[in-house]
């Protein structure tokens, strides 16, 4: 893939839907988000018009305290999972990216002070709905021994979340899938923070 990625959702859609461009403008992968499913699954497009199937995304549980959400490709081989840290992630949101049973990279979000000040300042009324240009949460994908690999950064945006992705290290193209595919889960949980 090209960087920097965008990736932008319409946060006033009944169902999430998430395009993922390279640097070149192309549609990279497409996710819509189906409504009421007890059990979170998603399926990753190549296409908008949802043409071919690249990845499939199924929670392991109903409640997604602590749920670990599975990556497979459209034969249903497991390529690994991203895995919601329960208590850490009440204040920070925090993640663990696993292959195998073990975990490769911790996804976490960089300052949780965005996270508060566009709580409050969203819920003024009017100028609530200006949030989307002050306050822009950063998410890092890192490796456990710290090294820095990828970063999201969320971007200005009035009507919708705008999200650049930037590689910060080598990746095999496997790390870089599992690193897309933990963004994306973390933007259909977390969209709800700014």
């Amino acid at each position: 893939m090209q960087y920097p990625l965008q990736l932008s959702f319409k946060l006033l859609a009944l169902a999430p839907q998430i395009y993922v461009r390279d640097s070149s403008g192309q549609v990279r992968m497409y996710v819509k988000q189906k409504l009421m499913k007890l059990k979170e699954q998603v399926t990753v497009f190549a296409d908008e018009k949802q043409t071919q199937p690249l990845y499939h995304i199924a929670a392991n549980k109903v409640i997604d305290w602590s749920a670990q959400y599975n990556f497979s490709t459209p034969d249903g081989t497991q390529i690994g999972a991203v895995r919601r840290k329960g208590m850490r992630s009440l204040w920070r949101a925090h993640y663990e990216i696993v292959r195998d049973g073990h975990v490769i990279f911790n996804l976490r979000e960089e300052n949780p002070w965005a996270k508060v000040g566009d709580a409050i300042f969203s819920d003024i009324p009017v100028i609530g709905m200006l949030a989307g240009y002050v306050f822009h949460p950063k998410y890092l994908v890192s490796r456990p021994d710290g090294t820095p690999v990828v970063r999201a950064s969320k971007q200005a945006a009035l009507w919708e979340g705008k999200y650049s992705v930037d590689r910060l290290a080598e990746l095999t193209p496997e790390e870089e899938g599992l690193s897309v595919l933990s963004l994306l889960m973390l933007l259909l949980l977390e969209r709800r923070r700014g």
